[in-house]
């Protein structure tokens, strides 16, 4: 994927008066991290929503502030209930010496046997993955190929991964990814035929005088 970077300016507005930003097709944020005091910045809204749209949790975001580059993850992102535009951003500026702990996406590619051939249901257990690196090393997502699922049953575990040697997975090894189960069987009902009730005639039966 490009690399993606943002332009920003510092913004001194603060409070309810950031409305008038967005109005005005401003979109309101803030950077931070371990090394640097907090500091609030305003982007382009039109152009910051085009580059964060369908963008992984886990890729470096360069926002360019007045001359100076800060790679940053995007933290949290803020929209309108109603309208779903963005409406504020936290950008967490990391350093590419140290490394970091981060989310990774679980992407499934490819199509299981099990699936295709005996109607099982395929089962993702995990969707995000922990894991520790340097920023550029950080995967954008973790695919993992379903094409050797071939009978119901067969699963898929963290164990079973393979990644880059300078990428720390942090979840634990015996984690299931995914699966293929068997589609619950249908419940047989059988129809049970009428029972007529025993009509039971009370009273003296007369006896036949010989």
């Amino acid at each position: 994927m490009d690399k993606v970077v943002l332009k920003a300016v510092r913004r001194d507005i603060i409070g309810k008066q950031v409305k008038a930003l967005r109005r005005e097709g401003k979109l309101p944020a803030v950077i931070y991290g371990h090394h640097i005091e907090p500091f609030p910045i305003v982007l382009d809204a039109r152009e910051a929503g085009k580059s964060l749209t369908g963008l992984a949790p886990s890729t470096l975001v360069t926002v360019e502030v007045e001359g100076q580059s800060y790679p940053t993850l995007v933290r949290e992102k803020q929209r309108n209930k109603i309208l779903g535009s963005l409406i504020h951003i936290d950008f967490l500026a990391v350093s590419m010496e140290e490394k970091l702990r981060a989310n990774v996406t679980v992407s499934i590619v490819g199509v299981s046997p099990a699936v295709k051939d005996y109607n099982g249901i395929l089962v993702q257990e995990l969707n995000l993955l922990e894991v520790e690196c340097l920023p550029q090393d950080l995967p954008e997502r973790v695919v993992v190929d379903i094409s050797g699922l071939d009978e119901i049953g067969d699963t898929l575990y963290v164990r079973d991964l393979k990644l880059s040697d300078r990428v720390k997975v942090l979840a634990d090894a015996e984690s299931v990814i995914v699966s293929v189960t068997a589609q619950a069987a249908e419940e047989v009902v059988e129809e049970v035929a009428p029972v007529e009730p025993e009509i039971i005639e009370k009273g003296k039966l007369e006896e036949e005088e010989e």
